[in-house]
């Protein structure tokens, strides 16, 4: 059985995602309250709350087949201050990457790492700090790629993220992993001109990961949608009108289209400031936009509830948000709706990692554990 390490564990999305195949040997979150959630969920004999800067190298146990590093996104986030991986959040990937020299120095560099970020990670300070993490790769003689996978093939939400996937020179890859050139599916234009504009030495060790398409998407957003919600309540009229109000004469359209067509609608809204006004802007196309986490109300998605000249709205619930995720119903979120949202809108979605799992991770796993058995024998 492969076994990992879970760094920036927020509330184990990837161990959720890696499933009951794949053993955690070793989880850490700074946060308290994530790290309230990661100990309700998974138990606490893996998991070490504090600052990835005061982990040591003794402190990983074992030889691990994968680190997994979500690591802040804020700085490289085109809604942050774009500080890049030289800001206070982003720039923790450094002492994480001490942490893989040090496995590396005491020969027990995990097989694989596999870093998830925002896809502002490829423009940030010009594209020089995914250069600069490319180049930390290369520096420990790893071979790697990266793809950008939208949710919005899983899960009935919109949320575009990187994965930049590592393997160690010894590991043997599948056949039919890779590829020669790029996929139009998970290799966008921003990433290949982010691939070429790397020093060579990185370029050198770059692989386009082969990675099949998943079957068709066949829920809805309003098919996750509560009646009775969870840790949030249906508006007023009032303040169901004060949000339509706050609506361009081209969101309002949509509305009035919505009620035209005599069928239950589910929009999500956000509001938004537009030339210094605020909005509130709907999309009625069954995705769900991208779950952020709540600093201030306008980051909070709602709904919008069309049932003919009925109109009703509210906050997504905190269990709506997680199935957005890809969540299962047993999985347990905190009482407090901020905290539960934050939790879920900092988090990964647990399909795409089960996707990354069956076609990429399991495979080099078991690969090169039945290498290391005929070795042994």
């Amino acid at each position: 059985m492969p076994e990992f390490y879970e760094f920036f564990a927020g509330g184990g999305m990837a161990r959720a995602g890696l499933g009951q195949e794949w053993t955690c040997r070793f989880a850490n979150d700074f946060d308290e309250k994530k790290g309230a959630s990661y100990v309700a969920n998974w138990g606490n004999n893996d998991f070490k709350l504090g600052d990835v800067a005061k982990i040591a190298v003794g402190d990983l146990p074992g030889h691990s087949d994968l680190a997994w590093a979500s690591f802040p996104c804020q700085d490289l986030s085109l809604a942050g201050a774009r500080a890049g991986l030289r800001g206070d959040r982003s720039g923790t990937f450094w002492p994480f990457w001490d942490l893989m020299r040090g496995l590396k120095a005491a020969h027990r560099a995990p097989r694989m790492i596999v870093l998830e970020n925002v896809c502002g990670l490829l423009t940030s300070a010009e594209g020089q700090d995914f250069a600069a993490l490319a180049s930390a790769i290369a520096d420990l003689d790893y071979q790697f790629g990266a793809v950008v996978i939208d949710a919005v093939h899983f899960v009935p939400q919109s949320r575009a993220r990187l994965f930049v996937i590592a393997v160690a020179p010894d590991v043997e890859l599948p056949n039919g992993i890779v590829r020669n050139d790029p996929s139009g599916l998970w290799h966008p234009r921003n990433l290949v001109e982010a691939k070429f504009r790397l020093p060579k030495p990185a370029q050198d060790r770059w692989l386009w990961w082969n990675i099949p398409a998943p079957p068709n998407r066949t829920q809805i957003f309003a098919d996750l949608i509560e009646e009775v919600p969870t840790g949030t309540n249906w508006h007023s009229e009032a303040e169901t009108q004060a949000l339509i109000d706050m609506m361009s004469l081209v969101n309002r359209e949509k509305v009035q289209s919505a009620q035209r067509s005599g069928q239950r609608r589910v929009g999500a809204l956000y509001r938004r400031t537009r030339n210094g006004v605020q909005r509130a802007e709907v999309r009625f196309d069954d995705v769900a936009g991208c779950l952020r986490t709540p600093r201030g109300g306008s980051s909070r998605q709602s709904i919008l509830v069309v049932d003919g000249e009925r109109v009703r709205s509210r906050l997504l619930s905190s269990r709506e948000a997680a199935r957005l995720m890809g969540l299962p119903e047993e999985y347990v979120l905190p009482e407090k709706y901020n905290d539960a949202y934050h939790l879920v809108g900092d988090g990964l979605v647990v399909s795409v990692i089960a996707h990354l799992e069956q076609h990429v991770l399991s495979p080099i796993a078991r690969l090169n554990a039945a290498r290391t058995e005929i070795a042994a024998a």
